[in-house]
């Protein structure tokens, strides 16, 4: 059997079992939730930075999710296109992801149908160095331990909205079994470091990719306008996972949802300031959003 191992374990999460474990239930209990939640959540929006900045946000979600169905069976990952530079979606559809808290298997029976009936193609190698999703696992581990997964990559410039309502239609199919889509993304990457910064550096540019380029981005998706959400992303550079986001919420459409719900919405820069006292040139925005 395919193990595919971690990469970034020891330095997005910790890499031994016990640290591992116990930020992840820390960060699942961080951040209350104080809007009201509907009674099934079908998807998510979740960030993927190093846990420290933005696995609170990512908490969050799962958190609510687990309100609203605890007895999840596979969630499908839909996750930005860092190191894969294919041009479909690309399924990890056999075998099983390792993290410190243990393996966790592929839903195969699933990944075999989303291959056999959307645009999506099997391609576990685009995965080997990808961040976005392996991010997430130990956090379903705690909350779910018996869920399978279904890992995808959906490069940004792919028809990912027709890849959610694709598999949107599958799931509907599948009727004894209880799948969640979850799509990896941070937004606006702001500053020298990451060669955009079209307002200036400082506070002003800073806020203005919070509050303007973020929300340009968070509005079309909280509308489930999956197309928009993704033109937005590439057009205006205010998310890594454009791709991602539009499957989720193509599939979310799918599945009956009329709107999202922003659980909530900060930088990276609020983290370091908030966390360490210190002031940041750059900043990268997260979101947490349920449908």
């Amino acid at each position: 059997m395919a193990i595919r191992k971690p990469v970034v374990a020891g330095q997005f999460y910790p890499g031994s079992a016990a640290q591992c474990r116990q930020e992840a239930e820390h960060y699942l209990a961080a951040r209350p939730i104080e809007v009201d939640l509907p009674e099934q959540i079908v998807a998510g929006i979740v960030p993927h930075a190093g846990w420290i900045f933005s696995a609170d946000l990512a908490g969050m979600v799962f958190s609510a999710i687990r309100k609203s169905d605890n007895e999840v069976d596979t969630f499908v990952l839909f996750g930005a296109a860092h190191r894969y530079y294919g041009t479909g979606p690309a399924v990890y559809d056999s075998g099983a992801w390792e993290t410190p808290l243990g393996q966790v298997a592929i839903d195969e029976e699933l990944a075999g149908r989303i291959v056999d009936d959307t645009i999506a193609v099997a391609a576990p190698d685009a995965h080997r160095g990808e961040h976005s999703i392996e991010v997430q696992i130990p956090l379903l581990q705690v909350l779910w331990p018996q869920a399978r997964i279904v890992p995808v990559i959906v490069p940004g410039t792919c028809d990912a909205a027709q890849l959610g309502g694709q598999i949107g239609k599958i799931i509907i199919a599948g009727k004894d079994k209880s799948v969640v889509c979850i799509a990896s993304t941070d937004l606006t990457h702001y500053g020298p470091r990451y060669g955009f910064a079209p307002v200036g550096t400082g506070p002003k540019g800073i806020a203005w990719a919070r509050e303007v380029n973020d929300m340009g981005f968070i509005k079309p998706a909280l509308v489930m306008d999956a197309r928009e959400t993704q033109a937005a992303g590439l057009k205006e550079f205010s998310a890594c996972g454009p791709g991602a986001v539009a499957a989720a919420v193509g599939a979310a459409r799918q599945l009956g949802k009329t709107e999202g719900i922003l659980l909530a919405h900060t930088t990276s820069s609020e983290v370091m300031q908030e966390r360490f006292g210190e002031a940041s040139s750059e900043s990268v925005g997260y979101a947490a959003i349920v449908y």
